[in-house]
């Protein structure tokens, strides 16, 4: 069959070259994809992006499956409009990526439903938001309500730091639109869990984990997203019971309920305090971004197989096979980043694939024959070890001999599991 995979970034290049592996496959096409999907000879760039293109080109091609990569297409209402031209597609209507397009929305449902997260408010009002902070001190968390790109979300360790975010996020054109949820801070340590779900039966996937800081010790802004390794040990038996029973099951039932079943993958990050309680810190509708990296790359099961299942509302409960090894993946992001990147700089230094290694693209283009960065996080450099230790020493080696101009990455992802061993 021919797949379509709609984006551009590390999570599509991961997902068009799982899928590309499965033997159902004939052809994968990724929209509009990036510099590493252009140099696979197994995957075909395509330059388009609007809604109506692209399912205009899926009847024309009869493309068997499209798997939509990031949130603004979902929450732009693409799975529904392909569903009403009679298209196969993996992923959640526009009313149900509501889970993640409004955290206001997210916070109002898992209230409903009895999931347990942190305590919040919403606002639209400066003034009564500031009035919040200082009733309730710090630390304390404000986030954008609508889609941030991953970065809507401040963590404030002091007053100040809530008072000069409510500010920033309620600033007109901010991104994440003019809405504001604040809630408690919940100590513990994070991680990524995510399902498969076609409406009714869920599949999860392996535990991971990631790392949002920008510099090494988990210290500076948050990214989308600087690194991450699978499985996540804190996740352990009971915890990965609890989220199940907790959260998971909950979620999928709740959404069925109101009206509007939620299929694709569920993305759920938790915080895991210290008797092993979780959390839920937010829903995503989609695989993480490094988390799928990760993921996919210990992922044994056949993807196309699985997806084309779930979009027809027939997943059922497959056992799915992992590879026994740790994956680790180091994001290389461009000078400036998180606040402004910068592009253009060419990228030497790539290393041959590996069944252990593997280069995901995120923000990198190619011109006549020329790679070069074009966005802010540019590469994920994901391998696999026997241990968390070997898997990044394996992935570091890899990064240093990439190279591009101002070139940033964390030499320590994966410590919180390398430092339980």
């Amino acid at each position: 069959m021919k797949v379509l995979v709609v984006g551009g970034g590390g999570r599509e290049h991961a997902l068009a070259w799982r899928l590309a592996q499965s033997a159902r496959v004939q052809a994968v096409y990724v929209a509009p994809g990036n510099g590493g999907t252009a140099l696979d000879p197994a995957l075909r760039n395509l330059p388009l992006t609007g809604i109506e293109a692209l399912a205009d080109f899926a009847a024309a091609e009869k493309i068997a499956l499209t798997v939509v990569g990031p949130e603004a297409p979902l929450a732009a209402g693409i799975v529904d409009r392909f569903r009403a031209r009679g298209l196969r597609i993996f992923g959640p209507t526009r009313a149900a990526a509501r889970l993640e397009s409004s955290k206001a929305f997210a916070k109002e449902f898992m209230q409903r439903h009895g999931i347990p997260t942190a305590l919040y408010a919403s606002f639209d009002d400066a003034a009564a938001a500031h009035a919040h902070v200082e009733r309730h001190g710090a630390p304390i968390v404000v986030k954008a309500d609508g889609l941030a790109a991953g970065k809507g979300v401040v963590v404030a360790a002091t007053p100040a730091e809530a008072h000069a975010a409510i500010d920033e996020l309620l600033a007109p054109g901010a991104p994440g639109g003019a809405r504001i949820v604040v809630e408690e801070f919940m100590a513990g340590e994070e991680a990524s869990f995510i399902v498969l779900s076609d409406g009714r039966d869920v599949v999860p996937l392996a535990s991971s984990q990631d790392h949002k800081r920008i510099f090494e010790g988990d210290r500076g802004p948050n990214t989308g997203g600087m690194g991450a390794y699978s499985p996540a040990p804190v996740v352990t038996p009971n915890v990965h019971a609890r989220v199940m029973q907790e959260i998971i099951r909950p979620a999928i039932d709740g959404m069925a309920r109101e009206g509007t079943p939620f299929t694709g993958f569920l993305y759920a990050g938790l915080m895991i305090d210290a008797q092993g309680r979780p959390r839920t810190v937010e829903f995503n509708c989609r695989l993480g971004d490094p988390e799928a990296q990760v993921l996919l790359m210990r992922l044994k099961s056949d993807l196309a197989e699985l997806l084309a299942g779930a979009a027809d509302g027939a997943l059922g409960e497959p056992e799915l096979q992992w590879d026994r090894r740790i994956a680790l993946g180091v994001v290389m992001a461009a000078a400036g980043y998180p606040a402004a990147a910068r592009s253009g700089d060419p990228i030497t230094g790539l290393p041959a694939a590996a069944e252990d290694l593997q280069v995901f693209h995120a923000g990198s283009a190619l011109h006549d024959g020329v790679l070069h960065t074009s966005g802010g996080r540019v590469l994920c450099v994901t391998a696999l070890g026997d241990s968390a230790r070997i898997a990044q020493g394996r992935a570091l080696a890899a990064v240093r001999g990439i190279r591009f101009e101002g070139a940033q990455w964390r030499n320590d992802i994966g410590q919180r599991a390398i430092g339980r061993h």
